[in-house]
Formats: structure tokens, sequence, C-alpha cells
């Protein structure tokens, strides 16, 4: 029966989805020929702009008036921009109290409360790394704002996703918005609080805070909505509350997923944390972004390495929280308190409690001569292959700019026409009318140049990322000798902040459009691999085994088999890829990458409300775009089926 039913499903389902599919492009074909002779060729025209400068200009003058004196101003936002100061200001001063043993050995205690001794060893050997780069003071402001954004961050989150989860209407209501709170890059946050709350601490909280609270909504509302219905039956049988059956069954039952979104609010709090560098976040990030500027490689590797170290140690604590079986029960809550104080007071009486400075080791120095002598040997010049400037060179010259010239050249509404196809081919009519309206309002903010040639490069960046992550994860799925090897690899790379890959590429490339697009294949790359090996060692055994009887080969059975059945997990991997790639490009305008990611970069040097802001607005417009071109939808997936 098996092998009867796997040829009707290779014949009869392409023939279903080709005929769909055409029909849906034959009648664009229709609607466009109708429409030609109204239509002009060229750029976005310029009598179907609004110009926005004016009206925002003018609202930036009146925020920056009235911000010393507005009732608004001075008894909300002010409350809150002083309670954010008063917090995190609480928070550093305390872990400067602790000191750096009392910092180091609490965190080593809780690591090894929710993960073991292995993990507590590691935990304070990372401290200890962050003290011995001489960046123990820079990596307790980074942790002081951590703390407070991650608080606020979680109790946002939670109160939304608790809202969600109990109500449909609420549900219906909130997803659109963390659909396109997902899409959003980082940088597009920052602009509009800085016009609120200025410069400062208050501004780098609320935008981590608006940044990293979606997970959090989207996994609690998961989880609420997810508990066993003979569980809650059962709770109300026995006459509980509503609130009783909240607090006793719904929310305990949602454990895994609520830790889950704490762990990934907390990796997103801080990746965001460290872009917030750029509106005067202090620490860590401020320390990267100044080295960046100054192109200052040694000094952005000193202060990049303990970012990547905290973000390890924070990922692998929440994850062990999370997980739960191997949580040991020797260190009580009271038991690591008690040892932090002693060793603190132990700390401040023989006067160690800060870093000793003969304890640092000057990393920067012998980091910038290893540059110099890249630039000087690898460069350039360099026999056969060339140097990573010439490989720098040749992809923007053979590769961004034929597909920007491309882009740029195509006639705006023929633009549109291919991503209403591209959109309605895996989606439905309301999925393509999306893409194509967000796609429009970029032209109609009057940035369709600048937008087209971010466009090109997430093109690019998507293009080389899935290739490699493709062809990475077939070999992950095909061998377990790979995927051990890959694992600790993705782990390090997937929970890296956004901000330190611009280092390397740096190191390696310089400036320019093509570093950016190294930056996005290398922080995109990760996701694409996990995501489609998983989906290739998902596929039913049953079909291997029966494409293995009929005598297929190994090649024969990847391409006709587990490539097929596995294809909703890879177009999720290229969903993923494109949402990812798309918020380092925009990262990159910083080193070079220009566009739009320029745009938003020079708004917040130079408080361009009007720049900043329509900037940020067709960077959010391009992601809707990219991700309604890139998901199916559930609609279309189960009439297929």
């Amino acid at each position: 029966m098996a092998t009867l039913s796997l040829p009707t499903s290779r014949t009869a389902g392409p023939r279903v989805l080709k005929s769909r599919t055409a029909g849906k492009l034959l009648l664009l074909a229709l609607v466009t020929a109708v429409l030609l002779p109204l239509l002009h060729g060229g750029s976005w025209p310029h009598d179907l702009t609004v110009s926005l400068d004016k009206p925002l200009t003018s609202a930036s003058n009146w925020v920056i008036d009235n911000r010393d004196s507005h009732p608004l101003f001075l008894y909300f936002f002010g409350y809150i921009s002083n309670a954010v100061v008063l917090s995190v200001r609480a928070v550093y001063l305390t872990l400067l109290a602790a000191g750096w043993t009392g910092v180091t050995a609490l965190g080593a205690l809780l690591a090894w409360r929710f993960a073991g001794p292995r993990l507590a060893a590691g935990t304070a050997i990372a401290f200890l790394a962050c003290g011995a780069l001489g960046m123990w003071v820079p990596t307790m402001q980074t942790l002081a704002l951590m703390v407070i954004a991650v608080l606020a961050s979680v109790v946002v989150g939670a109160l939304l996703g608790l809202a969600a989860g109990l109500s449909d209407r609420l549900d219906r209501a909130l997803r659109p918005v963390l659909d396109t709170m997902q899409v959003l890059p980082a940088f597009a946050y920052l602009l509009p609080v800085v016009l609120v709350f200025g410069i400062g601490v208050p501004a780098a909280v609320l935008a981590t805070v608006v940044y990293a609270a979606p997970p959090m909504a989207r996994l609690t509302a998961l989880g609420l909505r997810g508990a066993d219905p003979e569980v809650l039956e059962a709770v109300e049988s026995l006459g509980a509350t509503r609130r009783q059956r909240l607090l006793t069954a719904r929310i305990p039952l949602a454990r895994g997923e609520l830790l889950l979104g704490l762990n990934q609010t907390i990796m997103m709090a801080l990746s965001m944390a460290v872009i917030a560098s750029v509106i005067g976040a202090g620490g860590l990030g401020d320390r990267v972004y100044q080295a960046l500027a100054s192109v200052d490689v040694g000094q952005a590797l000193a202060a990049g390495i303990p970012i990547v170290l905290l973000a390890i140690v924070l990922d692998r604590v929440t994850a062990a929280a999370g997980d739960g079986t191997t949580r040991p029960k020797t260190i009580g809550w009271a038991y690591a308190l008690a040892v932090t104080v002693a060793v603190a007071l132990a700390a401040r009486l023989l006067g160690r409690l800060d870093w000793p400075s003969g304890w640092t080791l000057d990393i920067a120095e012998p980091v910038n001569r290893a540059v110099d002598w890249m630039t000087n040997h690898l460069y350039s010049g360099v026999p056969v292959v060339g140097g990573t400037a010439d490989w720098a060179g040749h992809f923007t010259t053979w590769v961004l700019d034929p597909v920007r010239g491309g882009l740029q050249w195509l006639p705006w509404w023929s633009v549109l026409l291919i991503i209403a196809a591209l959109a309605w081919s895996i989606g439905t009519w309301r999925t393509a009318l999306t893409a194509v309206l967000a796609m429009a309002a970029i032209g109609v903010l009057g940035v369709w140049e600048p937008a087209l040639d971010t466009l090109s490069q997430v093109l690019a960046a998507v293009a080389v990322t899935l290739v490699l992550g493709f062809a990475t994860g077939i070999a992950a799925a095909r061998s377990d000798r790979v995927e051990r090897a890959l694992r600790p690899i993705l782990d390090v790379f997937q929970t890296m902040p956004q901000f330190v890959y611009l280092i390397p590429v740096v190191a390696l490339f310089g400036v320019g459009r093509a570093p950016a697009v190294a930056a996005a294949v290398v922080y995109a790359l990760p996701a694409v691999v996990r995501i489609a090996a998983q989906g290739l060692r998902q596929v039913d055994p049953a079909a291997l085994e029966s494409a293995r009887s009929l005598g297929a080969t190994g090649r024969q059975q990847l391409w006709q088999v587990q490539l097929p059945l596995a294809k909703r997990s890879l177009l999720l991997a290229v969903n993923q890829g494109v949402v990812l790639v798309l918020a380092v490009v925009i990262i990159g305008g910083l080193v070079g990458g220009g566009a739009l990611g320029y745009n938003v970069a020079f708004g917040l040097a130079q408080g361009d409300l009007a720049t900043g802001l329509v900037a940020g607005a067709a960077i959010v417009c391009l992601g809707l775009m990219l991700d309604r071109v890139t998901q199916p939808t559930e609609r279309r997936a189960t009439k297929g089926a």
C-alpha cells in the first residue's frame, strides 16, 4: 500500500499545485494587460509621493520645545524616565558594592543552582575573563541595564500574553502587532524613543522593552492556550473559579513556554542593549560602537568578547532553568545569598572590590597588529585566490551592483507585480495585497531608490545564506558526526548579539556594502542550518524505507523524498533567513552599508526625525513585504492538503 500511495502523492499533488499557481499568475497577467496603458515605466512617480518632512519636523520641534514644560512630559514620560534611571543606577551600584568577587560568586552559584557545577565553573570563568580584558565596569553597566530591561519586558510581555491567552478577541488584535514587531529590525526602534526621552539610559531601556517583550507575549499566550483540556476540565469539576484555574492549572502547565519566553527575552534584550549604545546606553555596546567608529578592531574585540560570554552564560542558565531536569537540590537560594554576601564583605574588608589593574590583559594591541598584517598580506595580492578586499570588491561588482541596478531599472509597477505574483503563489490574495501595499507605501514615502538598494543587499545575502545553510543542513541531517561537530558552533553563533558580527567583517573586509552582507550571512546562517537539518531529520522514516526498498540511491532519496517532504521546514528556514538578514543589513549602515540603514543612522546622529523615521517606516514595510513573500499561509496549506 505504501509503495502505491507514494507515486500518487508525487504526481497528483504537484499537478494541483501547478494548476492553482498558474491560474493565479494568469489572472495577474490579465489585470496587468488591462492596466498597462495607464502605467508608465521608470522609478516611482513623484506625483504619487507624500512628503512628511514638514509635519515630522514640526512634531520634532514641538517635542523638543515642550519636553521640559508640557504636563505629558513632566508628569508621565518624566516619571517613567526618572524611574528607569533610578532603577538602573540602583542595580549598578549594588553590583559595584558586591565587587568582582561577589558578582562572580553569585553568578557561579546561580548557575550551579540551575545547571550544575560545570556551568557554574564556566560562568565564573566568563566573569573573570570580562575583568581580565579590562571590561569589568562596562560589563556591570550592561548587566544593570539588562536586569531592568528584562524585568520590564517580562512584565509587559506576560501581561500581553495573559490577555491574548485568555481572550480570542485580544489574541486576534495583538497578532498583527506582534507580527509587525517581529519583522521590524531593532535599529528602527531607536529614533522614536530618542525623540521622547532623549539620548541616554531611559531611551535605551524602553527601546529594549519594545524589542524584547513580543517573544514573551507570544510564548505566554501559546502556553496558556495549549494547556491540557482534560486537566482544566478536572479542575473546573472541582468547583475552582476562573482565577483559581488560571493560577493552579493554566500557568503551571505553561511553565515550559514561560521559561522559554524568558530565555528568548533575555537574549533579545542583550542584543538590543548592545545596539542601544548608539543612543547613549553605555556599557560594552558603547565600547564596541566607539571602536568601530574609529576602525579600532582590537578595542572592539576586547569589548565584544565579554558580550559573547555574557550571552552564552545567560542563554545556558535560563535554558537549564526551563529544562528543570538537571537542577541540583544541594544549592538553595538562602545558601547562595549567604555565600555571596560573605564573599562581598570579605572583599570589602580586604579592599578588593574593584578589579585589580595588574590583572588585566591588553589584547587590543596584538589584535590590531594582526589586523595590520592582514591588511598588508591578506587584503590583496594573495596568489591565485586573491585577498579579502578583492573578494569584497568582486562581490560588490559582480553581484551587489548588478542586482541593485536591475531592481532600480525595473519599472515600479513591475516590481509590485513580481511581489504580488510571489506572495499570491504561496499564499492567498490577502497575503499578496498586504505585500504589495507594504511595498507601495515605500514609494509613497519617497524612499523607493534606497529601499531597492537595501533589498538588493538582502537578496544577495539571502541567496548566499540559503546555499550555505541548506548544504550544511543537509550534511548535518545525513551525518550524526557532522551534526555533533556543528552543534557547539551553532550554539555560540546563535547567542551572539547582532552588533558583534560587525567586528570580524570589518577586520577582514573593511567597510562597505559587502561587509554588511557578510555580517548578515554569518548572523542568519545558524538559524537556517538548524531549521533545515531538523526538517530533514523529521521526514517520515516509512517514506525513506519505501524509497530504499525500491532501490533509490542516497541522492535520489534526498531529492525525491526528503526535500519534498521537508518543504514546509525549508520554507520556514527561508522566511527566518530573510528576517534575520534584513536586521543585520540595516545595522550594516554603520559600516558603509548605505541605503535605509544609513538614513536611520544619520537621523539618529543628527536628530533628524524626518529622515530617520521615514527610513524606519520604510524598513518596517520592507520587512513586512519580505515576510509575506516568504511565509506560506495556513489557509493555503490547508487547501493544498
